[in-house]
């Protein structure tokens, strides 16, 4: 919901910035792999309870994803790189409810269980309402240029940094906070279900 105003914020330097490192002779497709590394490791540092390093280290993590996409706008666009920075992201945002379990399984397993089931449905809505659409021929721009259909949400990265970021920061509200973020995820894929089932309706059946 807030990444359209976010992205008018931080595309230029963004953009600038892959530019510089596009010309150093970076890859995208680097990186989105450095992202997930540097991801796995914030989760780690959860996990840990070392909460000032894994929001760092997290917040790093979403600068080098949004950095993979800049290199990606000055040089070239693959489908590859596409298909890594959707699958790698989902492993992020997988991760990081899963550390939260490990740390205090007594008190975190049950909340991460059921963000985690809130992530499942509204990537299986985002990524099929993603298919259908590609077989029809649909395309979007508006979250920018992307490798595949993008519908917007009321949870997009914007909210899920938020979130995230005050999960790390405020541990102990964990339970309060995951269970708000996954009923807004769900909301966002039902929202989602809904525009698929009037976008995706066919017509009426010939008669002879």
């Amino acid at each position: 919901m807030l990444d359209g105003w976010m992205r008018r914020r931080i595309d230029p330097p963004l953009d600038r910035l892959g530019q510089g490192l596009a010309q150093a002779g970076v890859s995208a497709d680097a990186m989105t792999l450095a992202g997930l590394g540097v991801g796995l490791v914030a989760a780690l540092m959860i996990a840990l309870q070392f909460d000032v390093a894994a929001l760092v280290l997290f917040g790093l993590n979403r600068l080098l994803d949004g950095l993979d996409g800049a290199i990606a706008r000055s040089t070239r666009r693959t489908d590859r790189g596409g298909f890594l920075d959707i699958v790698l992201d989902f492993a992020i945002y997988g991760a990081i409810p899963l550390a939260f379990a490990l740390r205090d399984p007594g008190a975190f397993a049950l909340p991460a269980a059921v963000l985690l089931f809130s992530f499942y449905v509204n990537g299986a809505s985002f990524l099929a309402f993603a298919a259908v659409a590609a077989k029809r021929g649909m395309s979007s721009d508006i979250r920018g240029i992307k490798s595949i259909y993008f519908t917007a949400g009321f949870m997009e990265g914007t909210e899920t940094i938020l979130f995230f970021a005050a999960m790390i920061l405020l541990p102990g509200h964990f339970p309060i906070l995951a269970y708000a973020f996954a009923g807004l995820t769900v909301m966002s894929a039902l929202a989602r279900v809904t525009l698929a089932w009037h976008a995706f309706r066919d017509g009426p059946e010939e008669s002879d």
